[in-house]
Parts: C-alpha cells; structure tokens; sequence
C-alpha cells in the first residue's frame, strides 16, 4: 500500500547546529536505508514559508502499523510531525506499483506537481454522457502517460476524490495539459508545485 506523508519539522529554540547537523546526516542516511527496503519511494519539498521545515513524502507499508514503524525510525521524528493519506490503485495509474527508479526522469529539465482531483458531476447530465466523457478522460491519460507528463494517479477517499503526480516546462504548462483533460469543466484541481529533495529516492539512486 502506499501513502503521501506531510512531514513538519519544528527545531527547538536553543539547539546547537552541530546537533541540527547530526540528526540530519543520519535522516539522510536512514532515508537512503528505506528506500533500499522499498519503502521510501520518492521525496520533495513543496512551496515553503521563510523558515519552515516541511517535506512531502511517497511511501509504501503493508499497512498503518508498519507505516508508523518506518516513519518512527527516522532521526528527525523526534522534531517532527507526520501527516499521512492512504493513496489506493487508480485505474488509469501509468506505474500500477511503486514506480521504479528513473521513471520520473523522462522530461528533463521539468518541474514535478501533485495535484488533487475533486470531480462533480453537474446534476442532470446524462449517464451516457458521463460515460463517454470518462472513456475519453482514461485515452487522453494514457496519452499523458506516453508523452511522459503523467507519472502516477492514485485515488483517495471520497467520492471523485484522486491525486495526480505530473511533470511538465512550468505552471502554465501544466495549467494547459489540465485543461485539455475531458473532464476538467467538472473539477477542481488545487495543484502544488513541489522541488527536488536531497534525499529523494530518484536522485540518490537507492
């Protein structure tokens, strides 16, 4: 199974660099040990405030427990809080598994985003015409797939409710690729534009 972890580092006032430093070495040495294990599968920093201490993170667990017992093993837990969303198999998911190293490699020079899909379907349309328009929406994903824009699509709780992880030149770029989705005059999609993470599991090689 895998899952998005939010995680908030909050340093206590007063601490030494040097322990700052410690804690961090070992993070990164402990993050190279998971993935080697397949459980860290990608890591990046969203957008941050002036001093804020946040990362987002691609797991995989056989379930809670052991995804409590992997995030409980990294140095930096002891300043830090972990926010998780269980991430189930989509359909139209590219990967269908735990993408493999180099798989997000295929655009160079290109930004990653996630983006969170809410789809609502106008009352009234027809069931035929949401149809056709889902048929349509799964061939112009698998386009996205081909051209190396859509990387993974997973869904989440809640009906119409799934997370996308995309590449594409910039903002507009990908504001244009969402547009020419079929079902895009039906959702909401709040997009985060995310940077690469030292650790991250595509850079590191593990």
């Amino acid at each position: 199974m895998e899952y998005l972890v939010t995680m908030t580092t909050h340093v206590p006032d007063g601490t030494p660099e040097g322990d700052i430093q410690d804690i961090r070495t070992r993070e990164a040495a402990r993050s190279r040990e998971l993935a080697a294990q397949g459980h860290l599968l990608r890591l990046w920093r969203p957008p941050l405030a002036p001093g804020e201490w946040r990362s987002l993170g691609l797991f995989a667990a056989d379930d809670d427990g052991q995804l409590e017992e992997v995030l409980a093993s990294m140095p930096l837990r002891v300043w830090r809080t972990d926010e998780s969303t269980p991430l189930a198999p989509h359909p139209h998911d590219p990967v269908g598994g735990p993408a493999p190293a180099g798989q997000s490699a295929q655009l160079p020079g290109s930004t990653e985003f996630l983006t969170t899909f809410v789809i609502t379907v106008p009352a009234g349309t027809p069931a035929e015409e949401v149809s056709v328009t889902e048929a349509r929406e799964a061939d112009r994903a698998r386009e996205l797939a081909e051209q190396g824009n859509l990387e993974r699509l997973w869904r989440l709780a809640g009906e119409g409710y799934s997370l996308g992880l995309w590449r594409a030149a910039d903002a507009d770029d990908m504001q244009e690729i969402l547009e020419s989705l079929p079902l895009y005059d039906w959702m909401s999609v709040p997009t985060t534009p995310l940077t690469p993470h030292p650790s991250d599991p595509l850079l590191t090689g593990a």
